[in-house]
């Protein structure tokens, strides 16, 4: 059944400029959809947020065309199937996709951007983590641009978000020492304790060229970074020769569309250490997410994965949740309860 008379949703009410504000947003009340033929109405429990939904609403060019003005707020999650007109999608299933910011969704197809049934086993959360954006760009991002080698040192930023706390793990279980940049001692210390990396910096307090200087004295043969800035600029100042730099993505910038106020003033570390310093956007390997989700289901069971979650309540936080992946309140994947299960 239904469980509440109306569907909120939250709409992009105007372009942000500069820091997101709540009142980008407008939240509104429609009545819930009923579904048509051969769909399905989905009751969504958890929302998803992840840095990149700030990028989607600039103008500015992205991978994913940006959120009109007046529409739902784009955003993955999970739900439950409470009516349906599909017998591929029965009543009880969980789904996850796009839902966006709202209480409910019809779901009328899978595929990329639909909803697709969760697999038997798979807690639904996963769907939203390792087996979601964030891990699929952490496997590719380190397994194909990275390429790390048993006995190399790999050094991961922001380690102790989801995505870079998946690589880091990932570049452990290929047999790599990790060093994993992350802000503040609770922080550092889960990515040691918790995701096994081999050690941690503190960018708030430590001195970040003198940690390196001691963790990599040979220098750093695999940077995944998550921040860009000047974080970038330390992980440029101590490559090895032939140094592999992965672009995951660029926090510090907090992707309000324009350039950020600094860039890598260092590059020319690329050219005298032979580096190599690639991007990439995860639905570049379309064709290879079934060996993504294998090697990471594999990992998780083998006991070589582990996830943080940070959790918010209710469909009205979910600006402030946007918000807290940039001002580093966030262990691991942030995410918004707005159902219970």
């Amino acid at each position: 059944m239904v469980d509440v008379v109306v569907n909120r949703q939250w709409v992009l009410g105007r372009r942000p400029v500069g820091a997101l504000r709540d009142k980008d947003f407008e939240l509104r009340s429609v009545p819930v959809p009923v579904p048509g033929p051969g769909e399905a109405l989905i009751r969504v429990h958890w929302l998803g947020i992840d840095p990149t939904q700030r990028g989607w609403l600039n103008e500015a060019d992205n991978y994913i065309d940006a959120v009109p003005v007046g529409a739902v707020m784009r955003g993955s999650g999970v739900g439950r199937v409470v009516r349906s007109n599909d017998p591929d999608c029965p009543v009880g299933s969980w789904v996850a996709g796009m839902v966006g910011w709202q209480d409910y969704v019809v779901r009328s197809a899978g595929g990329l951007f639909g909803l697709n049934v969760v697999p038997e086993g798979v807690p639904p959360t996963s769907m939203l983590s390792l087996f979601g954006a964030p891990g699929l760009t952490a496997y590719f991002g380190m397994t194909d641009i990275g390429r790390p080698e048993p006995g190399q040192t790999v050094l991961v930023s922001a380690a102790a978000g989801v995505t870079g706390s998946i690589a880091g793990q990932i570049a452990k279980v290929l047999g790599c020492t990790v060093i994993g940049i992350a802000g503040g001692p609770d922080k550092c210390l889960w990515i040691t304790e918790h995701a096994g990396l081999d050690a941690a910096i503190d960018y708030k307090h430590d001195d970040i060229d003198a940690c390196l200087a001691r963790l990599a004295p040979n220098g750093v043969d695999v940077f995944f970074d998550g921040v860009g800035g000047r974080i970038l600029e330390h992980g440029l100042a101590h490559l090895a020769c032939r140094a592999r730099v992965v672009l995951a993505g660029a926090i510090s910038s907090g992707y309000q569309g324009a350039d950020p106020a600094c860039g890598p003033r260092n590059y020319m570390r690329l050219a005298l250490d032979r580096a190599r310093m690639e991007g990439f956007i995860f639905l570049d390997y379309l064709d290879r997410f079934p060996e993504a989700f294998t090697a990471l289901r594999d990992w998780q069971a083998q006991g070589a994965i582990t996830i943080a979650e940070t959790v918010s309540s209710g469909l009205e936080s979910a600006p402030s949740a946007l918000r807290a992946v940039f001002e580093g309140r966030n262990l691991g994947k942030q995410l918004v309860k707005i159902a219970e299960s």
